[in-house]
């Protein structure tokens, strides 16, 4: 069973910046899938940024050109750098792996197996 463990969210002025990390316990095999989506109060777990180990990367419109994805093999992690953070970007953030063989990595919550406990950010 895969364990996901996220960290460095925290509280920012607008503008600021945070990365998030996730330290996934197992090594995905070839062809896996690993992505950040973030859920606010009262609303839906929303997609944001997804891996694909190949290096294929996909964003949601309104984090493109702040937010970038990447993972670092040594250590296993997944990470989340966040640039200009705006006040909607406030959010519980969560990250997730896909348990099965994928091709793109879908910011669609069912396409994720497993998934972290999540982080709190807070831009105010």
């Amino acid at each position: 069973h895969v364990q996901l463990v996220e960290s460095g969210g925290g509280s920012v002025q607008p503008g600021g910046s945070l990365r998030l990390s996730c330290t996934i316990s197992e090594t995905p095999s070839p062809g896996y899938c690993v992505g950040w989506f973030r859920q606010a109060p009262g609303q839906g777990r929303e997609g944001i940024a997804g891996f694909h180990s190949q290096g294929r990367t996909r964003y949601t419109d309104s984090v493109k050109g702040r937010f970038t994805i990447s993972k670092d093999n040594a250590t296993n992690t997944l990470l989340l750098q966040m640039n200009s953070l705006k006040p909607e970007d406030s959010s519980m953030y969560y990250c997730a792996s896909r348990g099965a063989y994928c091709v793109l990595p879908y910011l669609i919550e069912s396409y994720y197996d497993y998934w972290g406990q999540g982080t709190q950010v807070t831009v105010s």
